[in-house]
């Protein structure tokens, strides 16, 4: 099957499943960033697995240019496909994908892709290819976009007892001075998530550090929920 061929498959398994309700709905929600089918999320699962029951993941040959054709695509849905194809593929890619992942994090940028690409791909290929974190978070850390400065945040979220907590803590404190919102919540929730493991080492990093109020809020939500105390 060509490329072509399977990204039609997948366009027209989703418009013959759209809402127009839902779809205004969906975009309203999402700032109108971007034009949607309409398909909630476990019906789009559902078919998301059917299609791929029916048609199979591409190979490595094929796999970047159907991603990239579907990440060119207006409806979000076929962001959200290309996502998830890819971390069914990610295990079989070298280190280099992680140019083509950043071009994704660059484009079509919104929190909902970026807390998907952050955690389950960079996350799955820092943890594989360690020598590439220096690089890429100092680069993320130091650029003017907030999207790659919260890939750097969020990577480790899933770590947990393999979060390197002085990398985090490092990261955190290099960008605890940024107003912007998306910001001061992915601070808020590595530190919560890290909470789960170590809630001490993150009380104590709250508590010796001045960060954003927005930041504390969310870093702490688990630790008083657990009414944790020390």
């Amino acid at each position: 099957m060509k490329n072509t061929e399977y990204i039609k498959a997948i366009e027209q398994l989703y418009t013959s499943n759209s809402n127009k309700e839902n779809a205004y709905a969906m975009a309203k929600y999402m700032k109108f960033n971007f034009e949607y089918y309409g398909i909630r999320s476990p019906l789009r699962k559902e078919l998301q697995r059917k299609f791929i029951a029916d048609y199979g993941i591409p190979d490595i040959e094929n796999i970047l240019e159907i991603i990239r054709l579907l990440w060119q695509k207006e409806k979000r849905e076929l962001h959200y496909s290309a996502m998830e194809i890819l971390e069914k593929r990610i295990n079989k890619l070298d280190s280099s994908i992680i140019d083509f992942i950043e071009y994704l994090i660059l484009n079509n940028s919104w929190w909902d892709s970026i807390d998907f690409i952050s955690p389950k791909l960079i996350g799955y290929l820092f943890k594989t290819y360690p020598e590439l974190i220096p690089i890429y978070t100092d680069k993320w850390i130091e650029s003017d976009n907030f999207w790659l400065q919260r890939s750097a945040i969020l990577f480790q979220l899933k770590y947990k007892q393999d979060t390197d907590f002085e990398l985090l803590k490092s990261i955190i404190l290099r960008l605890n001075t940024k107003e912007e919102f998306f910001i001061r919540k992915s601070i808020g929730w590595a530190l919560r998530e890290y909470s789960k493991t170590n809630p001490k080492a993150v009380k104590d990093f709250i508590e010796n550090n001045e960060l954003k109020p927005l930041s504390v809020k969310e870093g702490l939500k688990f630790i008083i929920k657990s009414k944790y105390s020390c």
